[in-house]
């Protein structure tokens, strides 16, 4: 008898965000290699051959739910790939809007959809690590209801918000645990990946917004080099799928060459990037 492969996707339906470009574009193809059913959505045209491709624009809610009644009414995974950089061509609140608030709004609008067995798989950021000091504004965002509710809250908090980059990925990982405690009595796991730098089309904006310096000291930390959209693909089918990833819920797993062992045993010297000690 053969074995099946261990991420074997065959008579599965997946929902992919963000699928035209980058990270979301590889899982997409892996997706498909593995014998799923992929609906994909972005803002821009998705060329592979999924089964049905939506344009949509996730920073707004009129925009998502114009696409609902096209997608599946059973979905095993959806996988939460699109993003937006931040400091460069976009505002805070159109990163924020993009980057969590939409995530959340489709996830909300479907989540009655998902099979008994789904999964949800977000594309999250080392960028978002700075949560542990924010978990009492974080809840309270948490505890918003839609668009409205999260843009409220921004209100009065510049500061915090940023560029709105770093602080979305704060959401998406808070997020990701937040829901997970809930999701499971449904039988619905969440994770999240936290890619390190990765050359996508966007490495332009964040060699802009973060500077050189900050995004050689990661590249360099660890592997010694920038991940490719690629390497993080596997990751994402790894923890959505139903049997592989089974146990696995509320976690943000961290993909970037070792940066984050690094410097959390004293491992990278800042001053060599001129960063400060």
């Amino acid at each position: 008898m053969t074995t099946p492969p261990l991420l074997d996707y065959s008579g599965r339906t997946v929902v992919v965000t963000g699928a035209a470009t980058g990270m979301g574009a590889e899982t997409v193809a892996l997706l498909l290699d593995a014998g799923a059913e992929v609906h994909a959505l972005d803002i821009a045209e998705v060329t592979a051959p999924v089964a049905a491709s939506h344009q949509v624009d996730l920073g707004d809610p009129t925009s998502i739910d114009g696409v609902l009644d096209g997608l599946p009414e059973r979905i095993d995974a959806l996988m939460h790939c699109a993003g937006i950089p931040g400091g460069t061509r976009f505002d805070p609140l159109t990163v924020m809007r993009v980057n969590f608030f939409g995530l959340r709004h489709l996830t909300e609008a479907v989540f009655g959809r998902l099979s008994g067995d789904a999964s949800i798989t977000s594309i999250a950021s080392l960028a978002g690590g700075g949560w542990p000091g924010h978990t009492a504004e974080l809840s309270e965002l948490m505890a918003t209801d839609g668009f409205a509710g999260a843009e409220a809250w921004m209100d009065g908090r510049d500061d915090l918000v940023g560029d709105g980059y770093g602080l979305s990925k704060e959401c998406v990982q808070y997020w990701t645990m937040w829901r997970s405690t809930t999701a499971i009595r449904s039988g619905v796991r969440v994770n999240a990946i936290c890619p390190g730098v990765t050359d996508t089309k966007i490495m332009v904006d964040f060699r802009q917004a973060m500077g050189d310096a900050a995004i050689d000291m990661t590249a360099d930390a660890g592997i010694g080099r920038l991940a490719e959209a690629a390497e993080m693909a596997p990751a994402m089918l790894f923890l959505g799928h139903h049997r592989a990833a089974s146990y696995i819920n509320g976690v943000n797993l961290d993909i970037d060459g070792g940066f984050m062992a690094a410097m959390t045993t004293g491992q990278v010297d800042f001053s060599k990037y001129a960063l400060g000690g």
